[in-house]
């Protein structure tokens, strides 16, 4: 008999329910992307029926936008301002500039960031809710913290977006690129040190005059 959510069901069942489509139909879009997806393929791999699903998503895009969503929100919680020491500006600098290679070359992000942009022309608006969620938070939230600095750092507060896509853009180099496709390996800790460290370098002498 297909599966009907309860509305009368816990929320904490309800919680795990719709955690366990959303890690199968991860696996089912990364794989097949988004055209090649079937919603059917995410059931027959953690049960229920499409009403189901549907009673959580809304549909098969939906369902895909929430994955994106939700992936670039837990891959970009390594970069909350908050949780910044601000000392001086090189050490800051060193500080996003790890956690944000390690970001954006872990295998979940790599994944999504190659199903976003195959799928991307076809679907503009997820496109949009990837950019925003992921690398645009990023720089948003660095950009932020240069802006709360700006005096202290000698930098012009109506510079620090610009400052912020820069910094996050010598990280990210041809080395991203190579990576998502397929030309190398993702960087070892060593690598990735050297890359943000010649980026800091870089700012220091050029961008932070």
């Amino acid at each position: 008999m297909a599966e009907v959510d309860d509305p009368s069901s816990g929320s904490g069942k309800r919680d795990a329910r719709r955690a366990e489509f959303l890690e199968a139909a991860t696996e089912v879009f990364f794989r097949s992307g988004f055209a090649g997806a079937s919603v059917d393929e995410v059931i027959a791999k953690v049960g229920g029926s499409k009403r189901t699903i549907y009673s959580y998503f809304g549909n098969k895009e939906q369902l895909f936008a929430t994955i994106v969503g939700e992936i670039s929100q837990r891959a970009m919680a390594p970069l909350s301002e908050s949780t910044f020491e601000r000392n001086d500006l090189e050490s800051t600098l060193y500080e996003v500039g790890r956690r944000y290679i390690d970001v954006v070359m872990s295998p979940e992000a790599l994944q999504l960031y190659r199903t976003v942009v195959g799928e991307g022309a076809r679907f503009p608006d997820l496109a949009k809710t990837f950019f925003a969620a992921g690398p645009g938070r990023a720089s948003a939230r660095l950009a932020a913290v240069l802006r709360e600095n700006a005096k202290q750092w000698g930098l012009q507060q109506r510079d620090c977006e610009r400052l912020a896509e820069h910094f996050l853009g010598m990280i990210r180099d041809d080395l991203h690129l190579q990576v998502v496709l397929g030309l190398r390996p993702p960087p070892t800790s060593a690598q990735a040190e050297a890359a943000v460290r010649s980026a800091v370098r870089v700012f220091m002498v050029g961008a932070a005059r």
